[in-house]
């Protein structure tokens, strides 16, 4: 019998839920309309779609007429930042402002902005990687139109003073967009008690499917369509509607936000466990990011003296599936570019370790993961020619 795998990768992607799954099975089989059509199978299909962006929004405290279905987190970030940009710019307004430890959707989004004549303020973070609201209300000026800051960050797991920027950009009349895709499910996000315009979501970091997503869109932000096509999604996101993965994010979403805290309480058990069992059992190593204001999913660490990839490979040879950083940079050779804003050299850089957690982790894993890190880490530095 084949050794457990033990999956430690959800900020990565996380396995689709049987919920999820049998929510979506019946738009594949009996109920697979065209939610456009006028057929009694499309209106199935469109009433389903309905009641999937409903049972989104309570989830997230919004109203069913802000929910839009994407597909993925990637389209959501690039459809809030780059409409909102040419909106100012209808305006004059041609300057906008994001952080130096974003999702690579949102920095790339503002690079490619940046080549089209915008001028973007990339805010550094401090040794915790965290932003001081402060920060934000300096860097705004008369020609600012947007301010897209990440909720939680995907690598060491810092979560920002969001509804304290979001409330200095309301006063100051400036779109408000957050990367909420590493904090939904880990934080209690009620979007009708505070000041984000636009939020972003991927299904696949709450147990949906791998290409559904959302972005929130707070009644009366304004916002330009996307894509050219249909009608679909108020005439704002053309494409024939997913119904089925609607319904499968729908779910996760409503399954996500119930019990937050008691399971990021178990959740953060198991991580400060895994931290415990290797402090004096592994020397030179530390903790990237505050403990403090920090995803309870979430150990990101480096170790001195190792490759961050050979020592992923050893965990992998033990059926532990653990990432060096953001999956969307995973063939990359350069140091993780949020390591670097928060101070560590490009060779500490290079030899960390992100554990992402879920409550479905186990104490007897947790032993597990800890016994082939300390063996692995130990190993590396006994075969290294710089390691003293």
């Amino acid at each position: 019998m084949p050794e457990k795998i033990i999956y430690v990768d959800n900020a990565a992607t996380t396995k689709v839920s049987k919920a999820c799954l049998d929510a979506m099975l019946p738009f594949f089989e009996d109920n697979y309309g065209n939610p456009s059509s006028i057929y009694k199978i499309a209106h199935t299909a469109k009433f389903a779609l309905e009641k999937a962006r409903e049972k989104a929004a309570k989830a997230l405290g919004a109203e069913k007429e802000e929910i839009f279905f994407t597909s993925c987190g990637t389209e959501s970030n690039n459809w809030a930042i780059k409409s909102c940009a040419f909106l100012g710019k209808e305006k004059g307004k041609t300057h906008l402002i994001t952080s130096n430890i974003e999702h690579h959707s949102v920095l790339n989004s503002f690079k490619s902005l940046e080549k089209q004549g915008f001028n973007v303020t990339y805010l550094p973070v401090n040794s915790d990687g965290l932003i001081d609201k402060n920060q934000v209300e300096k860097a705004i000026t008369e020609k600012t139109s947007l301010v897209s800051i990440m909720y939680a960050n995907n690598e060491i797991g810092t979560i920002q003073p969001i509804e304290k920027i979001a409330k200095i950009c309301k006063e100051k009349n400036i779109t408000f967009h957050t990367d909420a895709v590493q904090a939904v499910g880990h934080i209690d996000i009620s979007l009708n008690k505070g000041n984000i315009n636009l939020l972003s979501i991927s299904g696949h970091k709450i147990h949906a499917p791998k290409g559904v997503g959302i972005l929130y869109i707070k009644k009366g932000t304004k916002i330009k369509s996307f894509l050219d096509g249909g009608g679909q999604e108020k005439m704002l996101r053309a494409g024939t509607e997913n119904v089925a993965f609607a319904n499968a994010i729908a779910t996760a979403l409503e399954i996500a936000t119930k019990n937050i805290e008691e399971k990021e309480k178990k959740v953060k058990i198991l991580r400060d466990m895994l931290l415990q069992k290797i402090e004096g059992k592994i020397e030179k190593f530390r903790v990237n990011g505050t403990l403090k204001e920090r995803l309870s999913s979430n150990l990101n660490l480096s170790f001195e003296g190792i490759e961050g990839e050979s020592l992923l490979l050893l965990l992998d040879s033990k059926n532990i599936c653990a990432s060096s950083g953001s999956a969307c940079t995973s063939n990359s050779l350069d140091p993780s570019h949020v390591l670097l804003a928060i101070g560590l050299k490009p060779e500490l850089a290079h030899g960390s370790l992100r554990i992402s957690l879920s409550e479905e982790n186990t104490k007897e894993e947790i032993d597990k993961i800890a016994e082939v890190l300390v063996y692995s880490v130990n190993r590396l530095r006994e075969m290294s020619p710089i390691w003293n």
